[in-house]
């Protein structure tokens, strides 16, 4: 079952410029300076579908160790989410949520 609360929440507010990036066809605020895994986690409760079963993955270690955040950029490459920093207009794709909104089964 695929929950619709975001896994991740700011506790501290903190200065950045605000800009967009298109999460899964979806767009999200995100702010200067957030790794992909905070800026997606922030806006859903999954980071990808998870490659062996029905499950979704959130992340593992958070230090770019485990490979458990693979995601893919729209221009098809393929990077670690806990490493790469969101840019103005980027892409991305998890196949977690659908374009319509809704969780992948």
């Amino acid at each position: 079952m695929f929950p619709d609360e975001p896994q991740f929440h700011r506790i501290v507010p903190r200065s950045g410029v605000r800009f967009a990036i298109t999460v899964d066809g979806r767009q999200v605020e995100v702010q200067a300076g957030d790794l992909l895994i905070s800026a997606i986690l922030l806006h859903q409760s999954a980071l990808r579908r998870f490659e062996f079963g029905d499950g979704y993955r959130a992340g593992f270690c958070l230090m770019a160790a485990c490979q458990d955040c693979w995601i893919k950029l729209g221009d098809g490459r393929r990077v670690r989410a806990c490493d790469t920093v969101a840019r103005p207009g980027m892409s991305v794709t998890t196949g977690v949520v659908a374009v319509n909104g809704s969780a992948n089964a």
